[in-house]
């Protein structure tokens, strides 16, 4: 992937961009908002990571000013505002998702991956499937091997994002920020519960299960051939 990092600590920016690099990506950095900006509108990216807090122009200014000229590509927030309305403030402003500062580079390169995968929203998906199980967008139905499957809509809601992250090990923190929409941990079990609950119903009674717990990381769905 080609992405870009605009980042005006330098510590940060030469760690983050070593260590992309050392993953295979193409990484372009900018140290202030105008140099940020000025790559951002002139070179197509597959993913922008960008700081709220930069010299020369903030983040959100930099965010509002390139969706507005018809950028698309999507935006990771970095910051150390890591408030509810800090968060509301980056994601209407145009940016995806948001990752507060000091952060894990494992769940910054996830979070990066995550949104690379991302279709335009012309080209979402309604129908979904992951070996034999089918959930349909537009019914709000989900079956397997044929046989009608009645979840609850918080069930069908981590359904469909397991589904759409096939493949990939997914933390309980991302489970809570784009299932339940918490940006902070409530220390309760809702993420285990929820995902005994779906297993109880997607994989019992079937021979290969889809739900598999990543012992320490999180889980993946998907089937082990």
């Amino acid at each position: 992937m080609k992405l870009l990092l605009i980042e005006d600590d330098a510590a940060t920016a030469a760690h983050v961009v070593k260590s992309l690099k050392q993953h295979g990506h193409v990484v372009d950095h900018a140290a202030d908002g105008r140099d940020g900006l000025m790559l951002a509108a002139s070179e197509p990216y597959d993913v922008l990571i960008v700081d709220r807090m930069l010299p020369s122009l903030d983040g959100l200014g930099l965010v509002k000013t390139i969706r507005g000229a018809g950028v698309k590509a999507p935006v990771l927030f970095l910051t150390t505002l890591g408030g509810i309305d800090d968060r509301v403030e980056g994601l209407e402003a145009g940016g995806d998702d948001y990752l507060v500062k000091p952060f894990a580079f494992a769940e910054l390169l996830a979070r990066v991956n995550a949104l690379a995968r991302r279709p335009p929203p012309s080209e979402e998906k309604t129908l979904l499937q992951v070996a034999d199980l089918e959930l349909d967008l537009l019914k709000r139905r989900v079956t397997r091997a044929g046989r009608r499957i009645d979840l609850q809509p918080q069930e069908f809601k981590l359904l469909e994002y397991l589904m759409r992250q096939a493949g990939r090990v997914v933390t309980r923190t991302m489970l809570l920020e784009n299932v339940w929409e918490f940006h902070f941990d409530p220390q309760t079990t809702v993420v285990e519960t929820h995902i005994s609950r779906l297993r109880g119903k997607v994989d019992q009674g079937f021979d290969q299960p889809l739900i598999h717990t990543v012992r320490g990381s999180g889980y993946r769905f998907g089937d082990d051939t």
